[in-house]
């Protein structure tokens, strides 16, 4: 009677391509990073001569499971390295939770690429939006501007509530820029009365009907605005303006004398 035994029987080939991930020099370790094989290239991490330059390569590629990234993440040459951490990040085969740890330590511009990367999640895009808001307070002038006009719809809203009159024009020239989160500014706090005639006289938003109602009912608007806005507004619009509790006596007369030249 034969004896039955359990035999692990290794492919050949893989065990040479393991046995060379472990042990190979510098320049074969290029060639090894290749392998389609994720045991080989988690082989290749232990490897002594893998250093940050193999990283990089391996990170390129768009088809590494969630355990090699786990793996990667987990080398110490990554908590020293920020360029690992943006190539990471980048990676679309990165999991949610390791892109979620590593946001905090990229570069305001590095969150902002991030933003546009195709393929990336809703919610990386969302927290990389959540760092780069909680960053603007303490953020230079120079790169509020520069943000200012490639930001994200969340993050030029965020940028546009400040008020600063010295990035507003950037905001509004930002092609992904929202009616909605111009009519909060100006229905805002923060809206002051040459923020309020930069909206009034900007090409894209001038002629927005729902902005110039909410450029009337601002208290702190030019009376110039009234003086332009108001012919060209429906008589119930204009009345609706004069209901406005918000308005002033000046801004109310000006809005009486516009209904009484139409004879109501």
């Amino acid at each position: 009677m034969e004896e039955s035994s359990t035999k692990t029987n290794l492919d050949p080939s893989l065990s040479r391509r393991l046995y060379n991930a472990l042990t190979a020099g510098d320049e074969d370790l290029f060639q090894i990073i290749e392998d389609p094989s994720m045991e080989v290239l988690g082989a290749a991490l232990k490897n002594p001569a893998f250093d940050e330059n193999h990283l990089l390569i391996l990170l390129q590629r768009r088809d590494l499971s969630g355990d090699l990234i786990r793996a990667v993440y987990r080398l110490p040459m990554v908590g020293e390295n920020r360029q690992l951490k943006v190539a990471l990040v980048r990676n679309p085969c990165t999991p949610a939770h390791v892109t979620m740890a590593l946001l905090p330590h990229l570069q305001l511009f590095e969150l902002l690429d991030i933003c546009y990367l195709a393929g990336v999640a809703p919610d990386q895009k969302m927290a990389a939006e959540r760092a780069i808001i909680q960053r603007l307070p303490l953020t230079p002038l120079g790169n509020k501007i520069t943000v200012a006009r490639r930001g994200t719809p969340s993050v030029v809203e965020a940028l546009l509530k400040e008020g600063d009159t010295r990035f507003l024009d950037a905001c509004l020239d930002n092609p992904r820029l929202k009616e909605s989160a111009i009519f909060g500014f100006l229905s805002g706090p923060n809206a002051t009365a040459e923020g309020i005639s930069i909206v009034a006289r900007h090409p894209r938003w001038k002629s927005r009907l729902n902005l110039q109602l909410a450029i009337l009912k601002n208290p702190k608007t030019p009376e110039v605005w009234f003086t332009l806005f108001l012919p060209h507004l429906s008589a119930n619009d204009v009345k609706g303006v004069l209901a406005s509790k918000k308005i002033n006596h000046n801004q109310k007369k000006i809005v009486r004398e516009e209904l009484k030249r139409r004879g109501l």
